[in-house]
């Protein structure tokens, strides 16, 4: 649905994006993510036609974003970070608007309207002032032109940016709802909401894509070794020293005191849970949790841009390129 080929751009000496390549498949939600400066703007402007690149070449739905720019801009539904509105309108004349720019035909505006209206939950204030709407509101009227005409593909950019935690929710929820009848490119800085929303993420960092994946499968090219918690009722300096023994053990450490809670790194191609349960049990403590730990989203993130090293013996594997070996100047 989305495709995008060695997209290059410059902006006179200095190169913003440098050999971007991805492909989001029909119906995926993909998280889009890097530090600022590191190009998802440009990149995002680019797929929205909004200007061409440099070199390299994007298509969506099929069309090219250069040669067919119209009709690939009536195939996206585009939320920028900064959403357009005209706050003197009401909510249901500014998306009747919205929709002749679009070129919905006149007998479907209403409808098409009321339609954008309930899946966004503006049923309630089709009739007010935009300019006197809370935050949370505004924002949903934002996702509501751009689902306006039903496109295939939404881009969002910082989508629940300034929103209390409760517009946060209602927000990520009504995303989800979302992913059965669109392909999703969501851009956030907000690290816990790509997890739950996306399912496969694209990391840039100064210009480049250094990681396309899910989570769990860069969790498992980035982290050489299994870590499991264990949480316990008893001697915990014992018990680290009587599981360090353990064949396929690399290293213990003891995390809490109360409740004591110790971190076992372990050889990842074993799985130690039962022997490490019996060495507890067996050592006379109470067991009170045993859980794999794995390297969350923002671990790998920071590990990607900033080149910090992960924590209990992670390492870059193959497939995931260093960002120590990237060279590209920020923009």
């Amino acid at each position: 649905m989305i495709e995008a080929r060695g997209l290059t751009k410059w902006y006179g000496p200095v190169p913003a994006i440098q050999d971007v390549s991805f492909e989001i498949a029909k119906g995926e939600v993909v998280g889009f993510l890097g530090p600022n400066g590191a190009g998802k703007s440009t990149t995002i402007r680019i797929l929205t036609c909004f200007m061409p690149p440099t070199a390299g070449s994007a298509m969506v739905d099929g069309l090219d974003c250069l040669e067919n720019s119209l009709e690939v801009r009536r195939r996206i539904g585009y939320l920028p970070e900064n959403v357009p509105l005209y706050n003197e309108m009401t909510v249901r004349r500014f998306l009747s608007f919205v929709a002749q720019v679009k070129g919905v035909p006149w007998k479907d505006i209403g409808r098409e309207v009321d339609r954008v209206t309930d899946v966004c939950g503006l049923a309630s204030v089709r009739n007010r002032i935009i300019g006197n709407l809370s935050k949370g509101f505004r924002q949903r009227v934002g996702l509501a032109q751009a689902l306006i005409n039903n496109p295939p593909v939404l881009i969002l950019d910082e989508p629940t940016i300034g929103l209390d935690p409760t517009q946060i929710v209602e927000i990520r929820k009504l995303i989800q709802d979302l992913r059965e009848d669109h392909t999703v490119l969501l851009s956030s800085h907000i690290l816990p909401e790509v997890a739950q929303i996306c399912r496969r993420v694209l990391i840039i960092n100064k210009g480049r894509i250094v990681a396309t994946d899910t989570p769990g499968a860069l969790t498992a090219q980035l982290q050489k070794s299994a870590k499991i918690r264990l949480t316990v009722s008893g001697d915990g300096t014992g018990l680290a020293h009587a599981l360090g023994r353990l064949d396929g053990v690399l290293q213990v450490h003891l995390e809490a005191d109360d409740p004591v809670r110790l971190v076992v790194e372990t050889d990842r191609s074993r799985d130690l849970r039962p022997a490490l349960a019996r060495t507890a049990v067996d050592y006379g403590v109470d067991l009170l949790e045993l859980k794999t730990v794995d390297l969350s989203l923002e671990d790998i993130f920071m590990h990607l841009v900033t080149e910090e090293p992960l924590e209990h013996g992670g390492a870059v594997a193959e497939g995931v390129q260093d960002p120590a070996r990237t060279e590209v100047m920020d923009s």
